[in-house]
């Protein structure tokens, strides 16, 4: 018999800005699956329900176990940090049923990605066209990554940047920031945040200038604003366009 595998965000992390569909997905699981730091985040949803916890890196095998669980008549819930869907798990469960050849019942279920909570922090910054780019070279080549950002930055897109740096991975970081500085002003807006909606959470706006300088690994998002970006009484905001066409000061 045939169980099924959700496939579930998590969201930031703080139980608040967890969906109430990822809540009843967890809860009505009897196989809970994750990474270490995601699992310690839900220790007290399902405190009775089994876990098997894993680090970095041991995605397949997570999957694949995820996968043999739910062909045994388990319904398992694989949990994802922000949203699975959004440089999670979700792609990798298909990926590996493709390459098996095998069926099992997926569900995917949404959560608030990281760059959604980050932007909610710092005020209004993706109120326009923005690109999101992974800067961990781990599995995709550093080249691509560094084209993909050329290209972004020329085109004007406000940028989130995923995975910024990690302790032995620098060289990623320091060449995105010399791309950026050659396609933008120094006064360019940049918002950091660290731990979005968890302990530990740091909120910062700096300057493009002061990005290369600024304390940023694997727990950051960093948004960098477009030409049109400012500072507001402390918010980044990218306006969306409606003062060319409307005089926004008008009370009726």
């Amino acid at each position: 018999m045939s169980g099924s595998l959700w496939v579930t965000g998590l969201g930031p992390g703080a139980p608040e800005q967890m969906t109430p569909a990822a809540r009843q997905a967890i809860e009505a699981a009897d196989a809970i699956l994750g990474y270490t730091t995601y699992l310690r985040l839900i220790a007290e949803l399902a405190p009775g329900t089994p876990r098997e916890e894993s680090g970095m890196g041991q995605e397949l095998q997570r999957v694949n176990r995820a996968i043999d669980l739910a062909k045994a008549g388990r319904r398992v819930a694989l949990v994802s940090g922000g949203d699975a869907g959004i440089y999670g798990m979700a792609g990798l469960v298909y990926e590996v049923l493709r390459q098996r050849g095998e069926r099992v019942t997926v569900k995917v279920v949404p959560g608030v990605p990281a760059l959604a909570a980050a932007a909610a922090l710092l005020g209004a910054p993706l109120m326009n066209d923005f690109a999101a780019i992974n800067l961990s070279d781990r599995l995709t080549p550093l080249e691509e990554i560094l084209r993909r950002l050329e290209m972004a930055v020329q085109a004007d897109f406000v940028l989130c940047l995923y995975n910024p740096q990690g302790r032995n991975r620098v060289e990623p970081f320091r060449l995105a920031c010399e791309i950026l500085a050659r396609h933008r002003s120094p006064e360019t807006p940049v918002g950091i945040v660290r731990h979005a909606y968890r302990t530990g959470q740091r909120v910062k706006l700096i300057t493009l200038a002061g990005l290369p300088q600024a304390e940023v690994d694997m727990a950051t998002i960093v948004i960098v604003g477009n030409s049109r970006t400012f500072v507001y009484e402390g918010k980044m905001v990218t306006p969306r366009g409606y003062a060319a066409k409307y005089a926004l000061g008008e009370t009726r």
